[in-house]
């Protein structure tokens, strides 16, 4: 039976978190879409009004194991102050001496805030090391972080080992209402996958080729498939990895649906130029940003027919209006079909928020890998540290 946050007497305790901010920013370094912060409020709130010291962690973007200043938590920190209305305090490293230093130096009800767990290869190494040195710095764990639940990682796995530990308010909601979903999930069942992660979301393609009764392809990851099968010029040419994966997916399987037509833009150029063509007429110095207008209402057919929609990633480069309209089609269709619909993903959730369209979902969930994992019945590495 896994420990919620509740099971522990936090007063006077040093609590560290584990949470996910990875958030989007825009061009000027503000954040773009909060919704994950918000999540975590719950928790949070929760802890303080505990008497705890908070020691909270994230990761953000892809950083590969170095420090880099776009991938840094200080404007989460800033977004969290403005919400508690109280310090955060933000310590520039998640490990040494400044952050041991900031977390002996606590007391009751303050808030820290460590960097980028990812600025050191340890983490996604699950260095049990790097994972005892964080985990010294705290009483207890809480894992509260759902959209990391499927990575094996220090702070998500390794942590586990060193401390007493459980579930945050937002990782056990995720787990509930996933779970109630299941039981709602009625033929015929239809997955719609975007996105621009085609090495985390390739694997799961089988599967999903295996159990689902139809499987809609769009944004990157679609195009990078096409192009790997040697029907789109203008596609992201995959690596030798993912073409050996490709090789096994039959793009003729009747479940599969794949873009007919596409938006692009040149790849160089002012940005003014773009046009809607059927694939065949793409050029090599064409980028596609969309799917095109008869894409769209092929996948609008085979969502028509769908008692559940499961949809992780946005099949278009939705943050500028010009291609948006091929994620703005499948979301209008999943809609009107009336399925019971689960949403998984930051930049899903980002889309539909910016077209207020959030409301129009069943269930939104924080994290897009692990939702897709848990959907298709595979343990998550984050529950079983915690039941371990």
């Amino acid at each position: 039976m896994l420990k919620t946050i509740r099971d522990f007497e936090v007063s006077q305790k040093k609590v560290l978190v584990r949470f996910d901010f990875n958030v989007d920013f825009d061009k000027t370094g503000e954040i773009l879409d909060d919704y994950r912060i918000r999540k975590s409020l719950p928790t949070i709130e929760y802890l303080l009004g505990k008497k705890a010291k908070l020691i909270l962690m994230s990761h953000l973007g892809r950083p590969n194991g170095e420090p880099k200043g776009k991938c840094s938590l200080k404007p989460v920190a800033r977004r969290l102050e403005e919400y508690l209305k109280k310090p955060v305090k933000f310590v520039p490293d998640c490990v040494g001496p400044a952050a041991e230093k900031a977390a002996k130096a606590m007391g009751p009800g303050e808030i820290i805030l460590l960097e980028n767990v990812r600025f050191h290869k340890e983490e996604e190494k699950n260095d049990l090391n790097f994972a005892k040195e964080i985990a010294s710095f705290g009483d207890l764990y809480i894992n509260d972080a759902f959209g990391v639940a499927h990575r094996v990682h220090a702070t998500v796995v390794g942590i586990p080992k060193f401390l007493p530990s459980g579930l945050g308010f937002l990782m056990e909601k995720e787990l509930n209402t996933l779970s109630k979903a299941m039981k709602k999930k009625l033929p015929p069942l239809v997955a719609i996958i975007g996105g621009v992660k085609i090495e985390t979301k390739i694997k799961l393609i089988g599967r999903l080729l295996k159990d689902a009764d139809h499987l809609i392809l769009g944004g990157r990851i679609a195009y990078e498939i096409l192009a790997g099968k040697g029907l789109c010029l203008a596609g992201p040419f995959p690596g030798e990895d993912i073409l050996k994966v490709l090789e096994k997916i039959d793009i003729t399987n009747p479940k599969l649906h794949l873009p007919v037509d596409a938006a692009f833009i040149l790849k160089s150029g002012n940005g003014g130029y773009f046009r809607n063509a059927p694939l065949g007429q793409l050029r090599k110095e064409e980028a596609v940003l969309d799917i095109g207008p008869e894409t769209g209402k092929i996948f609008a057919e085979v969502i028509k027919t769908a008692r559940t929609v499961i949809w992780n990633g946005p099949v278009g480069k939705f943050e500028d209006e010009r291609f948006a309209k091929g994620s703005l089609a499948v979301a209008q269709a999943i809609i009107k079909s009336r399925a019971f619909s689960i949403v998984g993903g930051g930049e899903t959730s980002g889309f539909l928020k910016k077209y207020n369209l959030l409301k129009e979902f069943d269930f939104i969930s924080t994290g897009g890998g692990a939702m897709l994992t848990f959907l298709e019945g595979e343990k998550l590495p984050a529950l079983e540290a915690l039941e371990r």
